[in-house]
């Protein structure tokens, strides 16, 4: 058969559903095999958002996500997404096209060497060379992205290679079983938990598997520890739970840390340090259990004293077996911190000021999408507000990037979500600098028939960096701009723009739009002021209860 023929079929093996991108010339042949397979093609409006896209389909699904692209601009375009998945641990495959390498005739026309480019941000890179060799590279391909940590990883095939005819057989995939943690570990951590005065559970992003959910959650019914996560561990135990302390949305100073301060031994499922640390260890202060796929990373705040190294859900389902709670605990101080935090959190939620203020968005969002209802945050300074005042539910119900944070990033997932769930509401909120950087995938969501609306917050500037720049005392400078017309701008898309005009219109609007077909854009004004009010002067004035 043709190699782009057997290269589609090793795909379809692998079970991919979808290939998000923008074919070049190179990639004909492939386009032409993937016409006549099982597979759909998302044709986007730019390779960074197929790259989005695809990442996100693999952070929801556990399978690779797969994006395809033309060599030199079209390939170099996917690299912010390679950089987001690898960072974010996120399964991505990424097909990108080549000239012929046996035979050029256009020089160095558009030619970049793409596996190098990759190299540094994929776990796997290579340029298929020899036909016979695809089903070998497309397999391992999509092991190592699923492998822990999963990731980026890229296929280059040139126009040539897919051309050729070749014979080969198919490798099939086949389930793994992640090794457990030993024995010796185990008992160490029992130990430590069990002797502690008051340990306290922290869920990271490494604990956002389905399994490892169900065993988190019967592990803190069982021991009845406190428990608090990293921005990316939100959702997976529900955070309604009496005993879910809060949001490690700042590294630290904030009122969660009066609780973390005070710990004697935190036990640290899934954390991985490419996020923002959620506190900074000290030498002689709170100990701390790494609980994870793969050892810790050494650094200046993270240096755990006990790692307990394997499939984590078998971890925990095994130290919930034997744990029960201590009379030795004591976790009184925890709760009155869950008391102060819960109250900090709620205030400003019926706010009537308008431009509005983001503690009323994040209190209307709240009352208005279902509990199954999917968040997708872009990057800004709304994600603070977020990750430490909406509560979450469920495990992928809000979805936000605290590993490479990039912009652009919400709306494309939004879609991704939307396609993989279409029976849920989902919603994008995303900055005005943000939603300027992928728009023009207004044009893919509406060709599409998704129904999911965009929150656009509107505040004329790049805001988490105009926070930064105040806060360290620098004048305003160089980072405000001018918005186009949002909702007219949605309008000419196909898409059905409006504008909030005043504090009591947006749950109103929102919950209408939610319940409707089509693609809608909101357009809010946002008044960041609190900022300074809560987060700069509020928490350097709070005092930790006594």
């Amino acid at each position: 058969m043709k190699a782009s023929d057997l290269f589609v079929r090793a795909l379809e093996a692998e079970e991919v559903e979808y290939i998000f991108g923008i074919p070049g010339e190179e990639n004909l042949d492939l386009l032409e095999s993937l016409r006549n397979s099982k597979i759909k093609l998302i044709l986007t409006r730019h390779e960074q958002g197929a790259s989005f896209m695809a990442a996100a389909y693999g952070r929801l699904t556990g399978k690779p996500g797969v994006a395809l692209s033309t060599l030199g601009p079209g390939a170099t375009n996917l690299v912010t997404g390679a950089a987001y998945a690898n960072l974010g641990g996120m399964p991505l495959v990424m097909i990108t096209g080549q000239k012929p390498t046996k035979k050029s005739k256009q020089g160095r026309f558009q030619i970049v060497d793409v596996v190098e480019m990759m190299r540094p941000l994929t776990k796997y890179t290579r340029q298929i060379v020899n036909s016979a060799n695809i089903p070998t590279h497309v397999r391992e391909s999509f092991r190592v992205a699923m492998e822990e940590r999963p990731g980026a990883v890229h296929l280059e095939l040139p126009e040539d290679v897919a051309a050729e005819s070749v014979e080969a057989e198919l490798f099939q995939p086949h389930e793994t079983r992640r090794p457990a943690a030993d024995e010796k570990s185990l008992r160490k951590a029992l130990e430590l938990i069990q002797t502690a005065h008051s340990p306290l559970i922290l869920v990271g992003a490494g604990a956002n598997r389905k399994r490892t959910q169900a065993a988190l959650h019967k592990f803190i019914e069982v021991t009845g520890i406190p428990f608090f996560n990293t921005q990316m561990g939100k959702g997976v135990v529900d955070e309604r739970h009496p005993l879910f302390l809060g949001t490690a949305a700042l590294s630290d100073l904030d009122y969660l840390h009066c609780a973390i301060s005070r710990a004697d031994l935190i036990i640290n499922v899934g954390h991985d340090v490419v996020e923002k640390p959620p506190f900074f260890m000290q030498h002689g202060g709170t100990e701390v259990i790494h609980i994870n796929f793969f050892s810790a990373e050494i650094d200046a705040v993270y240096f755990p004293q006990l790692e307990v190294i394997g499939d984590i859900a078998n971890t925990v389902e095994r130290l919930a077996a034997e744990l029960k709670p201590q009379r030795s605990w004591d976790f009184s101080y925890f709760m009155k911190v869950k008391a102060e935090i819960d109250a900090h959190t709620l205030e400003g939620g019926d706010d009537p000021r308008f431009p509005l203020i983001p503690q009323r968005i994040v209190c209307d969002v709240r009352s208005v999408m279902p509990a199954d209802g999917i968040v997708s945050l872009d990057n800004g300074m709304y994600k603070i507000w977020f990750a430490r005042n909406y509560k979450t539910y469920r495990q992928n119900t809000l979805l936000l990037d605290n590993a490479l944070a990039t912009m652009g990033a919400g709306f494309p997932v939004a879609m991704a979500a939307k396609i993989v769930h279409p029976d849920k509401k989902v919603l994008a909120i995303c900055g005005d600098g943000g939603f300027l950087m992928t728009v023009q995938e207004l044009e893919t969501a509406v060709r599409l028939g998704l129904d999911l609306v965009i929150l656009v917050l509107n505040d004329s500037g790049y805001g988490m960096i105009k926070w930064k720049q105040s806060a360290m005392g620098f004048p305003t400078y160089g980072l405000d701009f001018k918005n186009p017309d949002i909702s007219a701008l949605a309008n000419s898309f196909g898409a059905h723009g409006i504008r909030i005009e005043s504090a009591d219109m947006f749950a109103k609007e929102l919950e209408q739009r939610l319940s409707s077909k089509g693609v809608h854009v909101i357009d809010l004004p946002i008044d960041y002021s609190e900022n300074e009010r809560v987060l700069t002067k509020g928490l350097k004035a709070k005092t930790c209860l006594l």
